[in-house]
């Protein structure tokens, strides 16, 4: 199904307060989507709430993924608010980093709850509703890390390939069906997910080429239309984690170079943000 015109769609975008979910709120409220805007912390959200409504109708929802009955009753809310429900944008993510040794039990739980079941149970609720539309899109937001394990972030890596995996497969169910799936797999994005807290993050995730939030909602948009299954972002990244799966003996060899480059990038950054 192609969605030629967001016009009185109904979008639905975890995370939407900041970075990439704030990015696809305003490009879908460009596009004159009715925008349903979900995040944990009200304050943020309702200023870009405020924001958009100038522009489109919206409804905003602050409320914790992780939390099963808030993801059902958001696709309830969804519904009854505007009719029908088009596009769902699984954006939310959770990443606390280090090694898995580092890790409590609860901030890995924790990872796995936004990063993997909030967005499986959140598909599973709009489903229904737009089968009832006669179709629709549903975009996860993945990561790199998810075609190709990275070391000192294991469980991210896990959570975002299980999220791909997912997508590929329900992709699959729904091939006969007007429902387009897709993941959008981004590198290094230049928001505070990995700028705010720069001496934490990964040395290696510097090494790739940095895209905006801006390009990232492009290519969610560009997943709703069904041409795309996976678009990984920037392309000769995905060439190379690609190359890292497939040749895990390549991918450990290159690794200490990769490491090498992304300290190096990661200071100019740093004087960047002074």
């Amino acid at each position: 199904m192609i969605i030629s015109d967001f016009n009185n769609k109904t979008v639905i975008i975890t995370g939407a307060s900041a970075g990439v979910g704030a990015a696809c709120a305003r490009a879908f409220a460009a596009l004159a989507a009715n925008l349903v805007l979900v995040a944990r912390g009200k304050e943020a959200l309702d200023k870009i709430s405020n924001e958009l409504s100038k522009v489109t109708e919206v409804l905003s929802v602050s409320m914790d993924v992780a939390d099963t009955t808030a993801c059902l009753n958001l696709a309830d809310q969804a519904f009854e608010r505007f009719g029908r429900i088009d596009v769902l944008i699984n954006n939310a993510g959770m990443h606390v980093r280090g090694d898995v040794i580092h890790q409590t039990p609860q901030a890995i739980a924790a990872m796995v709850d936004v990063n993997v079941r909030a967005p499986l149970v959140l598909t599973s609720a709009v489903l229904p509703h737009m089968h009832q539309s006669d179709g629709g899109a549903i975009v996860m937001v993945g990561s790199l890390a998810g075609m190709a394990p990275l070391q000192g972030a294991a469980t991210y890596s896990g959570t975002k390939a299980g999220l791909r995996a997912f997508t590929y497969a329900l992709a699959d169910e729904l091939q006969e069906t007007n429902i387009n799936v897709g993941v959008v797999s981004p590198g290094p994005i230049d928001t505070g997910f990995i700028m705010d807290n720069i001496n934490d993050v990964e040395d290696i995730v510097y090494s790739q080429p940095m895209s905006t939030a801006e390009e990232v909602a492009e290519s969610i948009i560009a997943i709703t239309q069904g041409n795309n299954l996976e678009i990984a972002m920037p392309q000769s990244s995905g060439w190379l984690a690609t190359l890292g799966y497939l040749l895990p003996s390549l991918r450990r060899k290159l690794r200490p170079a990769l490491y090498k480059k992304g300290r190096k990038n990661k200071d100019k950054y740093r004087h960047r943000a002074q």
